[in-house]
C-alpha cells in the first residue's frame, strides 16, 4: 500500500531525475498509455463476447441436411 509519505518521496525523486519541465509530459504519456491499454482490453472483451454469442447462435441453428451414407456394395 502506498502511504502519503512514500508518494511524496517518489514525487521528489521524479522531480530530481526528470526536472519540473519534463514531469507533466511524462504524466500525460502515462495517462495516454493507461487509457489505450484500457480501451484495448475493453475491445478484446467485446470481441470475445461477440464470438461466444455467434457460437451459441450457430449451435441453435438446425443443420441444413443430415446426410446418411448408404452402404456401398462390393462387386466381388
Amino acid at each position: 500500500m502506498i502511504t502519503p509519505t512514500v508518494a511524496v518521496i517518489a514525487l521528489v525523486i521524479a522531480l530530481i531525475l526528470f526536472g519540473p519541465g519534463k514531469l507533466p509530459e511524462l504524466g500525460k504519456g502515462l495517462g495516454k498509455g493507461i487509457k489505450e491499454f484500457k480501451d484495448a482490453t475493453d475491445l478484446s472483451d467485446d470481441d470475445g463476447k461477440k464470438k461466444k454469442k455467434e457460437i451459441a447462435e450457430s449451435k441453435k441453428e438446425e443443420p441444413a441436411e443430415s446426410k446418411k451414407e448408404e452402404p456401398v456394395e462390393s462387386k466381388e
